[in-house]
């Protein structure tokens, strides 16, 4: 008798398993098999956005990244290179600037005129590294104070070339460590850290930290992001 229930449990056991198994196959190939928003699935694009939103309403505008003093001349991480041209002149460079009717090309006279602020922060990688990072460069809420820019729900930002772009919650940009951004631990940006101008974020991952930027430009809907496009948080909060 005894033997008997062990098999029938040990069968019991097979069934409920391999029904559970076939259950969760069919669950994850009916929701990758959904409509695609920016590239993803539907249901996995809804669970990404649900998390963005509870970021956003966490959100504290006097939270700081701190990190431990740098030192000057240390050379910062390289990663990532979309959207870095390698015939590009920095001296050639300007900045085009959107905010409704209003059209404004600067150079980096125009931006080393402004207000200079500097900030330390941990520069997070959404692919698991940190790196300290000091920075220089100007606030973008006094970016926008000075050329009497309106503000929208969202910013969006480009490379001169194209291939990279970001959009961001106007909140996190008016945070008091968001830079336009032209040195980083005392030296100038080099090129392949996004010379002459990035943006810095530290409340953000560092795929938001857009280098080299061309355009700026103020939206009420939401502009396209490269990463977000790849099936990554819009977000991107930390």
């Amino acid at each position: 008798m005894k033997k008997n229930n062990l098999k029938n449990r040990t069968i019991l056991s097979f069934v409920v398993f391999f029904a559970l198994a076939g259950v969760l196959v069919s669950a994850w190939w009916w929701m990758s098999n959904q409509p695609k928003v920016d590239f993803t699935p539907k249901p996995f694009r809804q669970v990404l956005e649900l998390n963005g939103q509870i970021w956003k309403s966490l959100f504290n505008k006097n939270k700081i990244n701190e990190c431990s003093p740098v030192a000057k001349g240390k050379k910062p991480r390289v990663n990532g290179a979309i959207g870095l041209k390698q015939d590009f002149d920095p001296e050639n460079w300007k900045l085009e600037v959107t905010s409704g009717a209003q059209h404004l090309t600067l150079t980096m006279k125009d931006i080393l005129a402004l207000p200079r602020t500097e900030t330390r922060a941990e520069f997070r990688c959404i692919e698991g590294w940190s790196d300290d990072v000091a920075y220089a460069g100007v606030k973008f809420s006094d970016f926008m104070k000075a050329f009497q820019l309106n503000p929208n729900t969202y910013v969006g930002l480009i490379t001169p070339d194209e291939a990279y772009y970001v959009s961001l919650d106007i909140e996190s940009m008016m945070h008091s460590q968001t830079l336009l951004a032209y040195e980083m631990n005392g030296e100038p940006i080099s090129l392949e850290n996004g010379a002459p101008l990035r943006l810095i974020v530290p409340v953000k991952y560092g795929i938001k930290s857009i280098k080299r930027i061309g355009k700026v430009y103020f939206s009420d809907i939401r502009p396209p992001d490269y990463w977000a496009e790849q099936g990554y948080d819009w977000f991107a909060g930390l």
